[in-house]
């Protein structure tokens, strides 16, 4: 079976996944290519602007200084409006850039599943839905950049029961829609604070090989194997005024780090790639979203100034992984195939 939305950790026919022996760790780098909307607000149809895309140059400017080649995930309302999918096309044909897929189910069509947070996650609808308008995104994306994705990330991490057979059905080798340590269960979504940011094979019916590689992501502090409870414990609502996250955080007992330019500083990113080498990991993913190259459009980037601090987070990062950890950048497909031959 594919994973639960409620399982809250690997499935039980998925094995894991590993580079070859040897090999140094691994950085992918993922952006959520999407349209712009207030991440706040009820979700609606017509929220499909896409102004930001003129800006991804910005961050492509870093990636090729390093020698990077990042993996867009594409929402339908990006890859079927020129000014969306125009700069990822003309970035995808130099080959510098991997083109994946993102499923926004409140913008794809078809639009036959009532509008609520509940079908916001890709995996929370019925089978033939999920499907259809991944379809529609891949044509979309396959039309307009010109490329056939082979990647995929859920909207809002909704990966559901149904989503390891309908991306193995549709031809997907990889999926990054897990994210480790949070917990979407309140709106009626997935849970994913009881796993982890290892990768793994997911039997996905057939010979089908499916690659779930995570968003990194994970508890860190002295107190790290009881994350998922105690961070649950300290996060309820009716403890918000003793401020135990800030507490716990500042004790070195548990902290909840993701691996992100995204309201995480170079020393979060740093503390969380060490800790998580001592544990053994040797894939690495970092990600954010296309909206935060233009100021106004995220929590993360409001002004100019916020903009300079976002990138240079990046490059402190890049050159933090590339240089003291001496890991290598692959792209989703890329990882996969050295996977395989390991």
């Amino acid at each position: 079976m594919a994973r639960s939305l409620t399982a809250g950790a690997c499935p039980a026919d998925s094995t894991p996944a590993s580079l070859p022996e040897g090999h140094p760790p691994a950085l992918v780098v993922v952006l959520d290519a999407e349209e712009e909307f207030e991440w706040d607000a009820e979700f609606a149809r017509g929220t499909t602007a896409v102004s930001a895309m003129a800006c991804v140059d910005r961050a492509q400017v870093v990636f090729d200084e390093f020698g990077i080649i990042p993996t867009y995930v594409v929402t339908y309302p990006v890859a079927s409006q020129p000014e969306g999918s125009q700069p990822l096309a003309e970035i995808a044909a130099s080959g510098r850039a991997c083109i994946g897929a993102h499923l926004h189910p409140w913008v794809t069509p078809p639009f036959e599943e009532p509008l609520c947070r509940r079908n916001s996650f890709p995996g929370n609808l019925p089978l033939e839905l999920e499907r259809a308008k991944l379809r529609a995104t891949v044509a979309a994306i396959t039309e307009n950049i010109g490329v056939r994705p082979l990647v995929y990330q859920a909207g809002r991490y909704g990966f559901g029961d149904n989503t390891a057979s309908v991306l193995a059905a549709e031809g997907f080798l990889v999926d990054c829609s897990i994210l480790p340590a949070f917990d979407y269960r309140q709106e009626e979504g997935p849970d994913f604070s009881a796993d982890g940011p290892e990768p793994a094979w997911i039997a996905a019916g057939g010979d089908a090989r499916l690659l779930s590689l995570p968003l990194t992501a994970a508890y860190v502090g002295s107190m790290w194997r009881l994350g998922a409870e105690l961070y649950r414990w300290a996060t309820l609502p009716s403890l918000q005024w003793a401020r135990l996250p800030g507490a716990l955080s500042r004790l070195g007992a548990l902290e909840r780090l993701r691996l992100s330019p995204e309201g995480y500083s170079p020393a979060d990113n740093r503390a969380l790639t060490r800790t998580l080498l001592e544990r053994g990991q040797r894939t690495f993913t970092f990600s954010f979203h296309t909206p935060s190259l233009k100021p106004g459009c995220t929590p993360y980037v409001r002004t100019d100034d916020d903009l300079e601090q976002f990138l240079e987070r990046c490059r402190e990062y890049f050159d933090f992984f590339l240089g003291e950890v001496g890991g290598v950048c692959l792209t989703p497909l890329e990882l996969r195939d050295r996977m395989l031959t390991g």
